[in-house]
């Protein structure tokens, strides 16, 4: 007979059962920070004057904590269990967040703040790695797949909140007040209230589990690591699996940088002249819905035809909807459910087209040391919207919102080609008879 496993599985659970005490709140606490550094930061920096050059090189930047952290996983391993890692950095991610509100009115602010954030970033990274950690060592392996859709969708709810709610809260109070800063520190003072509530609640919620406790030696650590890395560079054709992990969003790096400045510049700069509050609802919750819709429907599709089959129509998924972005710079439209219609269509592509890029990514990482690999290619991952997001503030102050945005469609070239080039196993994906079989 066939059964949805998962949906049983979770249907199973009771409201009052420990796991959902700490599975959603955790997962939305790991968003919200990331949320922050790589979204607000680029929407406050334009609201408060700076240009999209400096926006654009500088928030770059702060990628590279998520480039690197395999680096520095295993000393989270090493050192303390992974409950105090996630309790600890909440306090610090928490204080970061009150530090960014009290820089913002500082005359130095960018400097200031952009300290911050880099802190804030290396504090969310290693959140990240515990909180994976922790999920795979508190749960059962059956319930860590029932679960996964469950810290899926509240990942989700932490990026509606924060590009959503977040920037309609600040845009509404600068118009009430008629200070950004203000509006922004308001915002940032929020988050601090909450991080500094949910490390105390996650103290309280968190199981312990027997498992979770300090491991490895540090004289073997680098070497284990060093080893690791070697088996990730020697698996067969990886020059080209580094090359598609590093050019497949090519266009997107460089596009998701500058679309909340072109939101929100007048029209005589080339933008559309949105308030902060209509970035909220265009970009931030329309555009956050239709980003999960795509994404649904893309691994829906791969369950049922494998990545193989899929790869090309996500490959153009993925870059044919940055037309629409050309069209908005050229007509300049001013209806604002054309705007968010077009926008929607753009991250509905990009989640549809982003699913192939993931399922590449444990493609690579099978076998042994998956959870090690996997993390290097989420390495790779980060430095693929690092790298193109640098110059992309430069080159659309060269070019202008229109013609940036044709190049953006000229930067899907590199993805065609990586995407011809790589070589996927047919079943790779393809959801079989034999999953859904229970004895």
């Amino acid at each position: 007979m066939t059964v949805d496993k998962n949906s049983r599985l979770i249907e199973a659970q009771t409201a009052h059962d420990p796991v959902w005490r700490w599975i959603p709140s955790l997962y939305f606490g790991q968003g919200i920070p990331y949320v922050a550094v790589m979204t607000l930061s680029v929407i406050m920096y334009k609201n408060m004057g700076m240009s999209n050059a400096d926006i654009a090189l500088y928030t770059s930047w702060l990628y590279l904590p998520f480039v690197i952290k395999p680096f520095w996983s295993p000393f989270v391993d090493m050192l303390k269990t992974k409950r105090y890692w996630i309790v600890t950095c909440e306090l610090v991610i928490g204080a970061l967040f009150g530090l960014v509100a009290l820089t913002l009115p500082l005359p130095a602010f960018f400097q200031t703040s952009l300290l911050v954030f880099w802190l804030l970033a290396f504090s969310a990274a290693t959140h990240d790695i515990s909180t994976d950690g922790f999920y795979m060592l508190a749960l059962e392996q059956h319930q860590q797949a029932a679960f996964v859709g469950v810290r899926s969708m509240f990942f989700r709810i932490s990026m509606l909140t924060g590009q959503g709610a977040l920037v309609y809260l600040a845009g509404t109070l600068k118009d009430l007040t008629g200070n950004v800063a203000f509006g922004w520190s308001v915002v940032f003072a929020v988050l601090a209230v909450m991080f500094i509530g949910l490390s105390a609640y996650h103290r309280w919620a968190l199981p312990r589990p027997d498992s979770d406790h300090a491991q490895g030696d540090p004289a073997h650590v680098m070497a284990t690591f060093f080893q690791i890395f070697s088996a990730f560079i020697k698996k067969k054709d990886i020059v080209l699996g580094i090359a598609f992990m590093l050019l497949y969003r090519f266009g997107e790096a460089q596009l998701v940088k500058m679309a909340p400045p072109f939101l929100l510049d007048s029209l005589d700069k080339g933008g559309l002249g949105l308030t902060t509050q209509a970035v909220g609802v265009v970009y931030g919750t329309v555009g956050m819905i239709t980003l999960t819709i795509g994404g649904l429907l893309g691994g829906a599709l791969i369950a049922r035809s494998g990545l193989k089959d899929c790869l090309w129509p996500m490959a153009l998924a993925i870059n044919l909807p940055h037309l629409v972005y050309v069209y908005l710079a050229f007509i300049q439209p001013q209806n604002i459910y054309l705007i968010s219609a077009a926008v929607g269509i753009e991250q509905m592509g990009y989640g549809f087209g982003f699913t192939a890029y993931v399922l590449y990514m444990i493609m690579i990482a099978d076998g042994e040391h998956k959870t090690a690999h996997y993390a290097i290619c989420t390495g790779f991952m980060a430095l693929s919207m690092m790298l193109p997001g640098m110059f992309s503030g430069w080159l659309q102050a060269s070019l202008g919102y229109a013609h940036f945005f044709v190049w953006i469609c000229v930067a899907a070239i590199p993805t065609f080609i990586v995407t011809a080039l790589i070589k996927v196993d047919p079943a790779f994906g393809k959801k079989t008879d034999e999953t859904d079989e229970t004895d």
